[in-house]
């Protein structure tokens, strides 16, 4: 073979190769995912979980832990948990905050819920928890008038599961620091909140099972 010859056909080979490669290289770039591109899409949603446990407990979905100077909450389109807004200065969540899944209150969210409890948690822990009762409050805004009650629960295995039954029993002090708690963190917000009565462990009860979706 003359060396013109092995010249082409080397040539050749090594485009042959190249565009095996080429190929190759195109497929792996057509086939490849971003690990990051759909993370949102393999969170959980959180506001989709069972709202039973069982017969007597809900899930609790821990949005903004007990200490918090801001309120967080979660949101189903982004699939993490955002800030909301800030409290006021000095003023920190008494106790967990979150909601209960699969619920839907009157205005759009799911069911408030106060989780009663000495434990340090985070955003995004899904606790088994027996409701205690529930706040009904009257919210009115440039929007117009809404029910948006809180209910309370105690966490499944809490020291305070066997002691705090009802949650009408907490101490009238502990009861009006609650009521000024709830209007502190709406104070710069254009909404009043008018408190309807607290309500025991049925009423709690029957006020999920209503608002269930």
């Amino acid at each position: 073979m003359h060396g013109g010859d092995r010249a082409g056909e080397t040539a050749g080979t090594l485009a042959g190769a190249g565009m095996t490669s080429a190929s190759a290289c195109a497929r792996s770039q057509t086939t490849h995912r971003n690990p990051h591109a759909d993370s949102g899409s393999d969170m959980t949603n959180y506001a989709k979980l069972p709202t039973w446990a069982d017969r007597e407990h809900v899930y609790a979905v821990v949005e903004t832990p007990r200490g918090s100077r801001a309120k967080l909450e979660f949101d189903p389109k982004l699939g993490a948990f955002t800030l909301a807004k800030p409290l006021l200065a000095g003023l920190t969540y008494p106790y967990d905050w979150g909601f209960i899944p699969s619920t839907k209150a009157q205005d759009g969210d799911p069911l408030d819920v106060l989780i009663i409890h000495d434990a340090a948690t985070y955003p995004g822990l899904v606790l088994k928890c027996k409701p205690i009762g529930v706040l009904e409050v009257l919210q009115t805004s440039k929007d117009g008038k809404e029910r948006n009650d809180r209910v309370f629960v105690v966490p499944d295995r809490s020291p305070l599961e066997g002691d705090l039954q009802d949650i009408r029993r907490l101490p009238a002090r502990a009861i009006q620091e609650l009521e000024k708690f709830f209007e502190a963190t709406d104070a710069l917000e254009s909404k009043t909140l008018k408190f309807q009565g607290w309500r025991g462990p049925a009423k709690a009860i029957k006020t999920i099972k209503k608002l269930a979706v």
